[in-house]
This record gives structure tokens, sequence and C-alpha cells, in this order.
């Protein structure tokens, strides 16, 4: 499955249990290690759980194997590895402490910075 379909893919499954703040992130260029990183908020441990459970099943269903799975047995912030698109599925509050989305921003902001120096 192409990495475009994959994504789709979780999307769907993280808006089929109602996740909030779905964030798609295209880190090829900063990573070999995936393409696309997803992070959604779930509202509460037991639905982080449920949104993880909701993506490896579906990803399953559509014949990809996750290659991991982390953190759904306690709830604050699960990962499951598909490979070509990670997802992450926090509480409100872990999302917030950890920020990825910034996290991952700062080498384009600081290649756009240098750039603009020069």
């Amino acid at each position: 499955m192409q990495a475009e379909q994959l994504k789709l893919l979780v999307i769907d499954a993280l808006e089929d249990i109602k996740a909030e703040d779905i964030q798609v992130l295209d880190v090829k260029e900063m990573t070999d290690v995936t393409d696309i990183m997803i992070i959604a908020t779930g509202k509460s441990s037991r639905q982080v759980k449920a949104l993880a459970n909701e993506v490896v099943m579906q990803a399953k269903a559509a014949g990809v194997q996750p290659l991991g799975v982390e953190g759904e047995t306690v709830g604050e912030w699960a990962l499951v590895d598909l490979g070509d698109v990670i997802t992450h599925i926090m509480t409100p509050q872990t999302r917030l402490t950890y920020n990825l989305e910034k996290l991952w921003a700062v080498p384009a902001q600081s290649e756009q910075a240098s750039a603009e120096q020069e």
C-alpha cells in the first residue's frame, strides 16, 4: 500500500472513533524512518487505546501488518508504526507536553532562517 493510501486509511480510522485535532506532517525530508507522521488527540486514555486499536484493525483489514504498537496498554500516548506512516495518539495533556508538531517543524524553520540570513 502506498504512503498516501495508508495516510488516508489512518485518518479514516481516527475519524471513525472521533479523534480530535488530527495533524498530518510530511517528514520524508527530515528522516529516513518514515514519510508521514500523523498526530491525533483522544479525550481520555480509554479513547487513546480505542483509537490505536482502530488504526491497527483497519490496517490489518487492508492487508497491512503494523511494524509495532507502543503504549496502548497505558493510554496516555500510543504509537502505531505502519512503516511509511507513523501515528501518535495522545491525551490532551501529553500532546501539550511533548508538542511533536513543533519538534518536527524545527528543521524546516532552521533551514528557512539560514536561507534568509544569506
